[in-house]
């Protein structure tokens, strides 16, 4: 399976907030750091403006109709499916694919569509208040999920980024995506998924993807806060085997801090490692979360996250529209995006979407400067290339010669700052 690169952007914290701002410059910009697909969070209408609601506009899984898109998004709120329906065709246009949200575990406590409704309990799972579970044991609830998938479908979406999956259950999504597929073959299906153990039921029951947030994601924030050491990537990549193509890596996603917020990373300068092995190590998919790439820190939040409960203006996104729209970047920003572009022309390269992948520490534990437990060297190559990684996940600039027994076979001299990668073509 090739790898795919999804951009990830809440609507309603872009320009205006509008599906208009989502416009040829934006989709062309995505293009240009090899994006696939733009994943649209909050499309599917949200319980707004009620008593129970958390935050301002409230939270984009508190579905209050499957079968609509919510008002504040369009500029004129009686046209907003004409408004999705415009986007939508530009971002085909442009070469893209879309994917939104498809909630299967609960809707909002003031649910109700024009289509027969959905059967819930009159419980909520975790501290979600401002929902109710669906009640899956009702005859026709499985066939309305599915209905809903297939509205979306035929309106052009080309795929779902599916919340919570494990409190449904690998067969009843399984049954909810064979439907769909039935008769929309080509769609793309994300699963939210924590548990290492419910992998192998979650891709049989037809998910296409898999979040690998307990494995890559944990691990690489392990590393960074000195939890445990660069090993546990070779582990990780181990224990998957056949399944890492499966997975979708990200550093942040709405749901976890930014990387660069001060309960993170706090510096773009420190996150280079972790990134490179995000998006370059084996061909796993990556999700990028919208003004990562210029290093955004949530600096209007306290607990590093940008919020999906309020109106919030995340200062990475007013600056890249600004920016996109005739604007010009403060210096330290263009530097910020000149890296993250640099990476993702190498993580879209035929090399790294369906090339052969090697773990190299294995080799190198007694290599000339090489630390096993804070560096980490990996090969991709193909019939045309073979590219050399170096990751110093240390506090200290790092020189080393690592042993490649593979491709081409040799000892190569690399440099990485602290907290950096090194490319060397071999």
């Amino acid at each position: 399976m090739s790898k795919r690169i999804v951009y990830q952007m809440l609507p309603r914290l872009w320009g205006r907030g509008h599906f208009a701002d989502i416009d040829g410059k934006f989709l062309a910009y995505l293009r240009s750091l090899g994006v696939d697909y733009l994943y649209l969070t909050g499309i599917p209408r949200h319980a707004s403006a009620k008593p129970f609601v958390k935050g301002d506009p409230g939270c984009p899984y508190s579905i209050c109709d499957y079968y609509d898109t919510n008002p504040y998004l369009a500029q004129e709120p009686e046209r907003r499916m004409e408004e999705f329906s415009l986007m939508l065709r530009r971002i085909h246009r442009a070469g893209l694919k879309l994917l939104i949200d498809f909630v299967p575990n609960h809707v909002s406590c003031d649910y109700a569509d024009a289509h027969g409704g959905i059967p819930v309990f009159g419980h909520y799972d975790y501290d979600w208040s401002d929902t109710r579970k669906i009640n899956y044991d009702h005859p026709e609830t499985l066939s309305r999920m599915a209905e809903v998938l297939k509205f979306w479908a035929a309106k052009g979406v080309d795929g779902f980024r599916c919340d919570m999956v494990e409190l449904v259950g690998p067969d009843r999504c399984g049954a909810m995506i064979s439907s769909a597929r039935a008769a929309f073959p080509s769609l793309l299906f994300v699963a939210e998924v924590y548990g290492r153990e419910g992998y192998h039921s979650f891709t049989e029951a037809g998910f296409d993807l898999l979040y690998d947030k307990s494995g890559i994601y944990d691990i690489l924030r392990g590393i960074f806060f000195h939890f445990c050491g660069t090993s546990a990537i070779t582990r990780n990549w181990q224990e998957l085997g056949g399944l890492q193509e499966r997975m979708l890596n990200f550093l942040e996603n709405h749901d976890e801090q930014r990387l660069c917020s001060s309960a993170y990373a706090g510096n773009p300068k420190k996150t280079m490692a972790l990134a490179a092995v995000t998006a370059l190590f084996n061909r796993a998919s990556l999700m990028l979360y919208a003004g990562g790439e210029l290093g955004e820190n949530a600096s209007e939040a306290a607990d590093g996250r940008t919020s999906i409960f309020n109106w919030v203006h995340p200062a990475s996104l007013r600056k890249l529209h600004k920016y996109l729209h005739g604007g010009t970047l403060a210096k330290g920003d263009t530097a910020v995006l000149a890296r993250w572009q640099s990476l993702l022309e190498l993580a879209s390269s035929p090399l790294c979407r369906e090339g052969e992948n090697w773990d190299l520490n294995y080799c190198n534990a007694a290599s000339p400067g090489f630390d096993p437990e804070r560096h980490f060297a990996f090969l991709r190559f193909n019939q045309e290339r073979c590219m050399l990684i170096f990751c110093n996940f240390s506090d200290k600039p790092a020189s080393v010669r690592l042993h490649v027994p593979v491709r081409a076979e040799g000892d190569y001299p690399l440099t990485a700052d602290a907290w950096d990668f090194a490319v060397l073509e071999i």
